[in-house]
């Protein structure tokens, strides 16, 4: 493999980041070779990529080699990215290279919307099969759904129409052997989630466990992670800050170890489960998302959670405080070094605390 020398490094991160500031384009060259297993999802550098497009309209951080590069020079062990279609010459380049730096891939792609989106939906199963990823991350019912939905009837119709997209994906997940990662994204509670893999019943489809999510719907924060751990082919490893407010709670993205879950323990339950899982760090650099579980307008598209399923995570919430981050006042440039500590601060946890 070849390494890059400090002089690389430091140029490829002053082209990646102009106006960041010397010291943290100095602290990623140091951490030039893989430190920590912990992939990164590419949510995660939401603010870089956009100064870079600010910079210069052509780059694209979320380019997959581009991509793939920078979370090599941050230390980490793999990359969560979209990859789209490739040709097999430029897919087989994607894994000689991941191979390389000794990184796994998780793709991201959108599942098929109906028979005529199949195709496109092949093509990008196929060059994820030929980059050889863990698995392709999907999400079938769009926006949280106490935000999205006015009514459970609504959300019901969207959640059958998410069904059917997994029922048209799968035929190609098995041909290609990809296994499809459908992520507890805010959309259903964990036991209906697990109901859809039991209905589908393919060894391709499962979950890319999101260890933060389900809470917003007020499912239990760990049981929701034994449920989905037998079904787990990828995970979006997140710690949350989490702050009582008048209409229910504060949701917030915060640097592994510093939030209100444990996480060792969450690690433990997917791991026992799955020993290979290899997990992937989700920390949106964000204001903190208001859960407002407290206001009947919530309870309209989340009806079937219980007295009992709130009472009991606002009483987690209350006993597991933590302070969030306010992000949405501060400058671009300012935006991205909070982004950049929030990441660097997870994957030093991460190698340190919990030998990822």
């Amino acid at each position: 493999m070849k390494k890059l020398n400090r002089r690389e490094a430091v140029k490829h991160l002053s082209m990646l980041a102009a106006g960041v500031s010397l010291a943290s384009e100095t602290a990623y060259a140091a951490n030039a070779k893989p430190e920590t297993g912990l992939g990164i999802v590419m949510y995660d550098c939401k603010f870089r990529r956009a100064l870079l497009r600010n910079q210069d309209k052509s780059v694209d951080l979320y380019e997959p080699f581009r991509f793939l590069r920078h979370c090599h020079l941050l230390g980490a062990g793999g990359a969560h990215v979209g990859l789209g279609a490739m040709s097999s010459a430029k897919a087989g380049k994607f894994r000689d290279e991941a191979a390389r730096y000794g990184m796994f891939v998780d793709a991201i792609l959108s599942p098929p919307k109906d028979e005529r989106d199949l195709p496109r939906f092949e093509a990008e199963v196929k060059a994820a099969s030929e980059v050889g990823v863990q698995s392709a991350r999907t999400v079938i019912i769009p926006g949280r759904r106490y935000e999205r939905f006015k009514s459970f009837e609504e959300f019901q119709a969207f959640e059958r129409r998410g069904r059917r997209m997994v029922e048209l994906a799968v035929p190609i997940v098995e041909k290609f052997r990809v296994p499809l990662a459908i992520e507890n994204h805010k959309d259903q509670r964990i036991e209906d989630r697990v109901k859809l893999y039991d209905h589908i019943d393919s060894e391709y489809v499962g979950a890319c466990v999101d260890t933060g999510n389900s809470f917003a719907l007020l499912d239990d924060v760990y049981g929701s992670i034994e449920a989905l751990a037998p079904f787990a082919f990828s995970v979006h490893f997140k710690d949350q800050a989490l702050t009582e407010y008048a209409d229910g709670f504060l949701l917030g993205d915060i640097p592994l170890g510093q939030g209100s879950f444990d996480l060792k323990r969450m690690m433990t339950i997917l791991r026992t489960k799955k020993p290979e899982l290899n997990f992937s760090l989700e920390v949106i650099t964000r204001d903190p998302l208001r859960v407002p579980c407290l206001k009947d307008d919530y309870w309209k598209s989340v009806a079937e959670a219980s007295g009992s399923d709130l009472a009991r995570s606002l009483r987690f919430v209350r006993n597991h405080q933590a302070k969030g981050q306010t992000i949405s006042t501060l400058p671009l440039a300012k935006q991205v070094e909070y982004e950049d500590a929030n990441i660097a601060a997870s994957l030093k946890y991460a190698r340190q605390e919990l030998g990822l």
